[in-house]
């Protein structure tokens, strides 16, 4: 049984829905982030990182939401959502996965923590700049849907696409989400039909870009 120490929302969102996905029993502890609970001792000493997620497998902590996202996708094989290794398709999987986590989610730290990278004077002027990168990397994910879709991975779905929505969730409120770009809308529409994705929402208290 797996513990995953999350937060509504938050980037525990991935972890959280493919343990639902995968149908496998979880105890789920509640981060108050609002609160600073992730900054407390007893939390530390799981994730230094001081965020969410955490996940306890076999009983010892493990952090980084796209990591576990690639450990669960390997140690729950039905649904199959991870090229095995050696099979062509896994290094393509391996790519969106980094990508996502490397070039495209750090920017929405930057869209809500905008005083981090140049003091609280200049968090508008971040903000300002931040705004058309995060465009350009839905123009890129959306031209690529368009060519080679309507998965990451072609017409197979992965724990990639898992993680794309979330970030396209993420964007709900800025100027242009990214579901207002075509194929990547018709990515979240799929995405958000699928069962598990209701129970996400159920057991985190969700309600908003349902």
């Amino acid at each position: 049984m797996y513990t995953l120490y999350y937060a509504p929302g938050a980037a525990s969102l991935l972890v959280h829905w493919l343990l639902i996905e995968f149908d496998q029993p979880c105890e789920l502890r509640r981060v108050d982030t609002q609160a600073g609970e992730q900054k407390r001792p007893e939390y530390l000493a799981l994730n230094p990182n001081g965020v969410v997620p955490t996940l306890l497998i076999d009983g010892r902590p493990h952090f980084e939401a796209a990591a576990l996202a690639m450990t669960l996708a390997d140690r729950h094989r039905m649904p199959d959502l991870a090229p095995a290794p050696g099979e062509p398709a896994r290094a393509d999987y391996h790519q969106w996965m980094f990508h996502l986590a490397n070039a495209v989610q750090p920017l929405f730290r930057i869209w809500w923590y905008p005083h981090e990278p140049a003091g609280a004077d200049h968090a508008g002027r971040v903000r300002e700049h931040v705004v058309p990168r995060i465009e350009a990397a839905w123009d890129r994910l959306d031209a690529h849907l368009a060519a080679h879709g309507p998965f990451l991975l072609g017409p197979r779905l992965s724990a990639a696409d898992f993680y794309l929505t979330m970030l396209l969730r993420w964007s709900r409120n800025m100027p242009r989400p990214g579901d207002r770009w075509p194929h990547l809308g018709e990515l979240a529409r799929r995405m958000k039909a699928r069962p598990s994705f209701a129970v996400l929402y159920e057991r985190e208290g969700l309600t908003e870009w349902a």
